[in-house]
């Protein structure tokens, strides 16, 4: 398409406001101009909630400090004048595929993934029996989540050996009145200061040079008051790739010295905390118990060992420990969007690349994936920036066919949202809503000075950020 009959911006949606969702609109402007026109690139954000940045609000542990620091750098991005925030907007109930159509030339689907990845074991729909992503949620404020949680088991069991793992435990062992600095809510701060827990054991299926976690993440365990870590010699297994691994990769010897250490300094311990936080290895879940209830009383799981190549196999021997509760963190899933073809076996939306595909595996004219629901819900933050990049790459190969938005107009989306009753927030939202959790954390109402104190409920959320 020549420049005289489109001299118009390229109109994107992006769906999705996480770390995803805001790379693409940095790549996406960062390349402009899109084509040898020199034609400039317009973005409309949208996301489900109230407010911004997706996985780093609702799905990363509230005292993690310099995770959380990277919104610094998703503002900068937002607060750019071709970027608009469209809050409050689902995809599927305000807005589907044909009004992304209508009012945009691409859409570039950055949702993520947002559910627990199935556990199929026998009992694992017990009472008692919880979802790591689910419990993310509810300590995070998700607006869409019970405010209540039951902490009243004393032992409880964490199956997964992943950073989401880790984080689930770390929050479970932790005194309520340590996370007052963080933004927990108050529901969050109440309901865990009112845990029975004292224990909190966290199995992994492989040895300890095959974890899934970071060394950030497991030293951080160390930084918690009154809980100690507790180890078990048996579980220190190592094989020829356990020792290639050592040796090649910093990050594994790392955590391994770090295990080790942990694991002989326990033998010298001579207080004994109020909690807490053991970590197994070579333990695969076999079966949650139930008591007469129907509610967990424990948990049984198949020894293993190392074969050799850092997999594991069955020793054939089978354990049990008394537990109350089980998180299973195991990963996430991702889920379906209304008109779009879906992959249930990987959560994800079939794409080549980042071009959505059909039911017949034929691209779909400018749409697009990034992130989780592009690839699957592996990987650190970081790492969806590569996937932007890749999208974004391909959607400027196809710029000069894109100019195909019936009603390009930006304030066309304003009015067609209006007219259907959808009360959106906006970026002038966020920083409104922004200023109010910071000024709950200073209110006096605390023992200590908090950085912020998120809103939970959705409808308070959205009356504050339209200034009601």
């Amino acid at each position: 398409m020549t420049e005289s009959t489109a001299p118009r911006p390229l109109r994107v949606a992006i769906v999705g406001a996480g770390p995803a969702g805001v790379y693409a609109a940095d790549l996406l402007l960062k390349s402009a101009p899109v084509s040898s026109g020199e034609r400039p690139v317009r973005i409309d954000l949208f996301d489900r909630y109230p407010a911004p940045w997706g996985l780093i609000r609702y799905g990363v542990a509230p005292d993690h400090p310099r995770i959380k620091g990277i919104v610094n750098a998703l503002h900068k991005v937002l607060q750019r004048d071709e970027i608009r925030f469209f809050g409050n907007v689902e995809f599927g109930k305000d807005a589907d595929l044909a009004f992304f159509r209508r009012f945009y030339d691409a859409v570039i689907f950055a949702t993520g993934a947002v559910k627990d990845a199935a556990l199929p074991i026998p009992g694992i729909e017990a009472e008692g029996s919880f979802g790591g992503a689910d419990f993310v949620s509810w300590y995070d404020g998700h607006p869409d989540v019970p405010r209540t949680w039951d902490l009243s088991a004393k032992e409880v069991a964490v199956i997964g050996n992943g950073n989401v793992a880790l984080d689930i435990a770390r929050v479970l062992s932790k005194h309520a009145d340590d996370l007052l600095v963080t933004e927990i809510p108050e529901n969050v701060y109440e309901g865990l200061k009112s845990s029975a827990v004292t224990d909190v054991h966290v199995f992994g299926r492989r040895g300890p040079a095959q974890v899934k976690f970071t060394p950030l993440e497991l030293r951080e365990l160390s930084h918690s008051r009154d809980v100690d870590i507790v180890l078990y010699e048996e579980d220190f297994e190592f094989d020829d790739a356990s020792d290639e691994a050592i040796r090649t990769n910093n990050q594994v010897r790392t955590m391994v010295n770090t295990l080790t250490n942990w694991l002989v300094e326990q033998e010298e311990r001579t207080e004994q905390a109020s909690r807490r936080l053991h970590l197994h290895f070579l333990h695969s879940p076999r079966e949650i118990l139930t008591d007469e209830r129907g509610a967990v009383r424990a948990m049984t799981f198949d020894r293993q060992e190392l074969d050799g190549h850092g997999n594991v196999t069955a020793t054939g021997e089978v354990v049990e420990y008394p537990v109350q509760a089980v998180y299973r963190a195991v990963g996430y899933f991702g889920s379906p969007l209304e008109g779009l073809e879906y992959d249930d076996r990987r959560g994800v939306l079939p794409n080549d690349g980042g071009h959505v595909l059909d039911s017949a595996g034929e691209i779909v004219p400018g749409v697009y994936a990034t992130g989780w629901i592009k690839r699957g819900p592996v990987g650190l933050i970081g790492h969806t920036k590569s996937d932007a990049s890749e999208t974004i790459a391909m959607l400027l190969e196809d710029a000069d066919s894109l100019y195909t938005a019936e009603s390009p107009e930006p304030e066309s989306v304003d009015a067609a949202l209006e007219a259907k009753g959808v009360e959106f927030t906006t970026w002038e939202g966020w920083l409104e809503l922004d200023a109010h959790e910071r000024a709950l954390g200073t209110d006096g109402e605390w023992p200590v000075e908090r950085e912020r104190v998120k809103v939970v409920d959705r409808d308070d959320m959205v009356r504050i950020s339209r200034g009601r």
